[in-house]
């Protein structure tokens, strides 16, 4: 009965040790951020975009979504050269979907540099963040209960001290 209370046991601790693994691997997807461009005002002239990503923190997995006026405006992403001088004339790639309501998956660490061409970006239109992993999650401290044995409070009669005191002792014949 003890062994099967054991095992039992540690079929319970094997389980939640599974959990726990699941978990931390599943960190970094379920932390993955919605970032809407602009905020409520979304893709637009008149917003500073160096201060709406001040003090942020983009990683691996988050996206940015982006809301214009597609008759409009666009997104598109350009090298650090095209968008220091707001060029849109050789683009990385055009997210504009034509919707007005483009997604752009962070999923590679490096630098994005996104404008909207037709003269916009020269009105502030641009954004520049810097992509970078996700630190690693912090490492697990074993639990009681977990595979490891409680140790004792109890010594071995060999190992305790003799204690010396005054104390009502009968002294043994």
């Amino acid at each position: 009965m003890k062994g099967i209370k054991l095992l039992v046991s540690m079929s319970q601790a094997m389980m939640i040790l599974l959990l726990v693994c699941t978990v931390l691997v599943m960190l970094p997807v379920a932390s993955a951020k919605r970032w809407i461009v602009g905020d409520k005002k979304g893709w637009t002239t008149n917003i500073n975009y160096s201060t709406w990503i001040e003090g942020n923190n983009f990683y691996n997995g988050d996206w940015l979504f982006f809301s214009y006026d597609r008759n409009q405006m666009n997104v598109l992403e350009v090298n650090k050269t095209d968008y220091e001088t707001c060029n849109s004339d050789h683009p990385i790639y055009n997210w504009a979907a034509g919707a007005g309501r483009d997604v752009v998956p962070l999923n590679v660490t490096r630098d994005y540099y996104l404008i909207s061409g037709k003269g916009f970006c020269f009105g502030g239109m641009k954004l520049a963040i810097h992509v970078k992993n996700y630190p690693p999650p912090p490492v697990a401290r074993g639990v009681h209960g977990l595979g490891q044995p409680k140790k004792s409070r109890k010594t071995h009669p060999k190992n305790q001290k003799k204690r010396v005191g005054s104390g009502n002792c009968k002294k043994q014949r």
